[in-house]
């Protein structure tokens, strides 16, 4: 059952990566979620450089939460990634999911980045 999920995930990953592509100009915000913490870095494909990250075990996200798997977690770090790519003068992005559903942790990081002035 896990080997089949993993695989539909990578199709799906691979499709997506096939037709989103980070600029200097709209760079690629990248997720991905294990079970126990939260990604999230914006990229430039065309240079291959990350220009911003954040994540759940960063060490001020840290301490301001119990567990990296819920979905106040997730909007921290929404909040954390938005705020340092507009630092970053990056305010237009390409939401990249890693071929998981928008739903749930996914979902929640999208909104608090959107709310925080990220537009995708």
């Amino acid at each position: 059952m896990r080997k089949n999920k993993i695989k539909s995930i990578d199709k799906v990953k691979s499709r997506i990566r096939a037709k989103i592509k980070g600029t200097p100009i709209r760079p690629r915000l990248s997720i991905f979620r294990s079970n126990t913490n939260i990604y999230a870095q914006i990229i430039d494909d065309v240079t291959g450089r990350t220009l911003a990250s954040s994540s759940s075990i960063d060490p001020d996200i840290r301490s301001t939460i119990a567990s990296g798997a819920t979905c106040e977690a997730s909007k921290i770090v929404g909040i954390s990634i938005a705020k340092k790519s507009i630092q970053n003068k990056i305010t237009n992005v390409v939401f990249d999911r890693g071929g998981l559903l928008y739903h749930g942790r996914i979902k929640a990081l999208a909104d608090a980045a959107r709310e925080e002035g990220l537009q995708f």
